[in-house]
């Protein structure tokens, strides 16, 4: 689990990035990387990176409450 974990989570953080230069420079870097494409522009290997860190993102949202400590036991006030 921990490296799907990890993987999932580098994938997820590569969207973010890809999103922060959409958002301030109009930037697509997975574009840009997948063959030089206008904005907004896909092709095969732009959508499997997209796919790929939306499913990351699903998967995170799933192991959410055990990424941040769902797990443990929170000390009683008594």
């Amino acid at each position: 689990m921990k490296k799907l974990d990890t993987l999932a989570l580098v994938l997820t953080i590569v969207g973010g990035l890809n999103w922060g230069l959409v958002g301030l420079f109009r930037f697509d870097l997975v574009a840009a990387i997948f063959g030089g494409m206008e904005f907004g522009e896909t092709n095969l290997g732009s959508r499997i990176i997209y796919t790929a860190v939306g499913l990351s993102a699903v998967y995170l949202l799933g192991r959410i409450r055990a990424l941040v400590g769902g797990s443990e036991r929170v000390p009683s006030a008594a």
